[in-house]
Order: structure tokens, then C-alpha cells, then sequence
């Protein structure tokens, strides 16, 4: 008699772009699959041994009602697939005794000021930092601050509240914009990382983003995506994204050695990590170090050994599978993530299928609705959708989605 499929539990935000991708890996492993969310889904009472509904702001309690639902119906591995439950899925796999990184490591990659202060205590090359908290008087902070300099969240992704400011007016002005962000509806932090924000020098250089696989504490690089457009802000919405990376293979040697360092000073050992870092003649300098993939549709660029997936290749690993190679293929790929340009309504897309016709472009992804209220960073974190180009070369890859981004019109009213 055949012995049931494993069991994997997938944790997904309502707010995730990952679902389907992560659910499509599922379902081609052949794996018996739960469904985790925090709000509860109106097929969970048909089907309650594959969705349950977990509060992703309480780790220790969603780690408790897994472990009930566990009793009866075993689970074999647990993913989360994007920053709000890297510290819940570590919970739940050391509750069940399943393969993941400690508790306290995914909670410092999670709050940017115990990152860094880890990374400090390590000796990681990254910028100096302070924290202050909504409570002190910005203006006292911004006469001794070093400028230029960035003001960020704790806890929040996708560039959301990065401000740079220049001078002590802008201190002020990015201080209380940050504040009101932490007070909008839409954002869901609390404790420290809702009474504080983060201060830091500005690095200057070019930037890069490193997507990686930690086995054992060991750190394999499955793609160095190079950052083409300039990050210099005031705010830092990333557009392209282009693997290989056209650096020295010194360079990008180093940039893997200060990512491995990172993660095993934050004590990162199994699993994606997604590492963001600046170059300049300094050497390697790391901005961000994520316990998760990357985000947003980007997963769609990266294809592995025989055309397997980012997914495929995480939830492997988090099953003790064997993985057959974990190489990239060869062709240059990239993404951009398409930014909203400006606060309204949107009405219309102009462009699509001219877009989509530009030579190397493989896909145009409008995630953006129509009727949808558009936010632009740094208050929101949703992009209008996603260019997906793949060439033989990385320049040509560039130029193909920079052409097809040309052909798109969004047509958005006021708000």
C-alpha cells in the first residue's frame, strides 16, 4: 500500500502577490496541502483539513493551533512565504520539531534595528545607525544627525516609509510622514516596532539584490540581480531587476562572503533569504538581509536545472527533498516592477499587447485593477504590475523591458 503524500503547510497573507505561485509548486510536488491566512476563508468550515486561519501578529498562539491541528493530521514541513510570517512559520516548525531557522533569528531579520544592531556586534559592513523613538522631538534629533541620511520603519517591506533626507528640514518632514504611515489602517505593526523608526547613513553606490538558499548554515546564491536604475532616493521603489549580474566575479564573490556573514550573524541557517546590498569602492555594504524569497511576481524570472521553479526548489528543501540542481539557466532574465506614478483612481491600461510585443518580453502582469485606488510609495507598497523580459544577454534584457515599460499608458484619475 503507497504511503500518503507528505503534508505541507503553506502560511499566506491576504496581501501576498505569492499564492498562486507557491500553490502551483504544491500541487505539482504532489504534496497534501493547508492553506493558512489570517482571515478566515468562507471554505474553511468544507474543508478544515486544508485551510486554517491563524493569527500571523501572535506567533506562539499560531503555533499552538497548529500544533492541535497536527495531532490528528501531521505536518511535515512549513513555509512562510513572505515577511509577516517568517517568525510565525519559525514558531510553528519549532513547536513541531520541523526543519527552519530559530525562533530569534527570523524575529531579527524581521525589526530592522535588531538586524543591525547584530550585524554591529558581528563586524558586518553596513551603515551606521540609530533609533529613535515617535516620541522624541524630531527637530533635536536632526540637528545632530550626519546627512545625507535615511529614515526608515522597523518593520514594514517593499520600501514602504524609506525616506531620505538631505538636511535637517527634511529630517522633520520625513520623521512625521513616517509616523502617520505607522498610523494608517493599512498597517499592521505593533509593540516596539510601532513607537520607533530607524536612522541611518546613506551609502552611496549601486545596488543589488542577492536571492539565496541557506542549507545548514551554508549559503548557496541562485541569482545576483543588478539594480540598473539608481536608488538614491528621496524615496527607494525599485523598478529593475537583471540576473546575471554584469559585476566582476570578484566582486560578486565578496557580495556573497558579507551575505553569508549577515545571515550567520542575525543566526539564519535553513531557508530562502533575499539580501539586499550596495557596492561601492568600500566593498560590499548590506542594506537589508530577508528570511524569505523575493517578492512580489520577481519569482518568475528564476528557473532552475529543468526548468523548476523558485517555489518548487523552496518547498524541496523545507521537505528534505533532494534537490537535482539548483544552477539558474543560462539565458539573462529580468522584471520591472512597474511603479505607480502618482496617487488616484485607476481608469484605464494603455499599451498592453504592444508591450507584450516588444522582442524578449515574455509576459506583462497588470496587477493593478481597474477602479483600484493607486498609493504610491512611500505610503503604499503595490506596484501597477510586473514586465517579465529574457534574452541572451543582460543588456539586452535591460533594453527590453525599459522599451516595453515605454508602451504602457496608465490612465488615472484624481483622487
Amino acid at each position: 500500500m503507497p504511503s500518503p503524500p507528505e503534508r505541507l503547510l503553506l502560511l499566506l497573507p491576504t496581501t501576498t502577490y505569492r499564492t498562486q505561485a507557491f500553490v502551483d509548486a504544491a500541487s505539482k510536488l504532489g504534496v497534501d496541502l493547508v492553506c493558512a491566512s489570517e482571515r478566515p476563508s468562507t471554505f474553511e468550515e468544507r474543508a478544515p483539513d486544508h485551510l486554517l486561519t491563524l493569527d500571523f501578529d501572535d506567533p506562539a498562539a499560531a503555533a499552538a493551533r497548529v500544533a492541535r491541528f497536527a495531532a490528528t493530521r501531521p505536518i511535515d514541513a512549513v513555509v512562510g512565504v513572505d515577511d509577516l510570517t517568517t517568525v510565525v512559520a519559525a514558531s510553528i516548525a519549532a513547536r513541531l520539531g520541523l526543519k527552519a531557522n530559530p525562533v530569534a533569528a527570523a524575529a531579527a531579520a524581521r525589526d530592522k534595528r535588531e538586524m543591525r544592531r547584530r550585524l554591529h556586534a558581528a563586524g558586518v559592513p553596513q551603515p551606521r545607525f540609530t533609533s529613535l523613538a515617535l516620541t522624541e522631538d524630531p527637530a533635536r534629533a536632526a540637528a545632530t544627525a550626519g546627512y545625507p541620511c535615511v529614515l526608515k520603519p522597523l518593520a514594514l517591506s517593499a520600501s514602504r516609509g524609506v525616506i531620505r533626507a538631505n538636511d535637517p528640514d527634511g529630517f522633520v518632514a520625513a520623521f512625521r510622514r513616517i509616523a502617520a504611515i505607522l498610523r494608517r489602517d493599512d498597517v499592521s505593526v505593533s509593540g516596539a516596532a510601532a513607537d520607533a523608526l530607524l536612522v541611518e547613513e546613506f551609502v552611496p553606490g549601486l545596488e543589488v539584490a542577492l536571492e539565496g538558499l541557506l542549507m545548514a548554515g551554508g549559503l548557496q546564491t541562485l541569482a545576483l540581480f543588478d539594480k540598473p536604475d539608481p536608488l538614491d532616493g528621496p524615496f527607494f521603489e525599485e523598478t529593475l531587476y537583471v540576473t546575471p549580474s554584469r559585476l566582476p566575479q570578484d566582486v560578486q564573490e565578496r557580495i556573497a562572503h558579507v551575505t553569508l556573514r549577515a545571515c550567520a550573524a542575525l543566526g539564519l541557517t535553513e531557508g530562502p533569504v533575499h539580501a539586499e546590498l550596495r557596492i561601492n569602492e568600500r566593498g560590499p555594504w548590506v542594506i537589508e538581509v530577508a528570511a524569505r524569497s523575493i517578492g512580489g511576481l520577481c519569482s518568475r524570472t528564476l528557473r532552475f536545472g529543468t526548468g523548476m521553479t523558485l517555489e518548487e526548489l523552496i518547498l524541496r528543501h523545507a521537505l528534505g527533498w533532494k534537490i537535482e540542481s539548483l544552477d539558474r539557466e543560462r539565458r539573462a532574465a529580468g522584471v520591472m516592477m512597474l511603479p505607480i506614478p502618482r496617487a488616484g483612481r485607476l481608469r484605464a491600461v494603455h499599451g498592453k499587447d504592444a508591450a507584450e510585443a516588444v522582442p524578449g518580453v515574455e509576459e506583462v502582469a497588470i496587477t493593478a485593477h481597474v477602479g483600484q485606488e493607486l498609493v504610491p510609495l512611500p505610503e503604499g507598497w503595490q506596484y501597477l504590475g510586473f514586465v517579465f523580459a529574457r534574452a541572451e544577454t543582460p543588456a539586452v534584457v535591460e533594453r527590453a523591458l525599459r522599451a516595453a515599460h515605454a508602451c504602457l499608458a496608465f490612465d488615472i484619475a484624481d483622487p
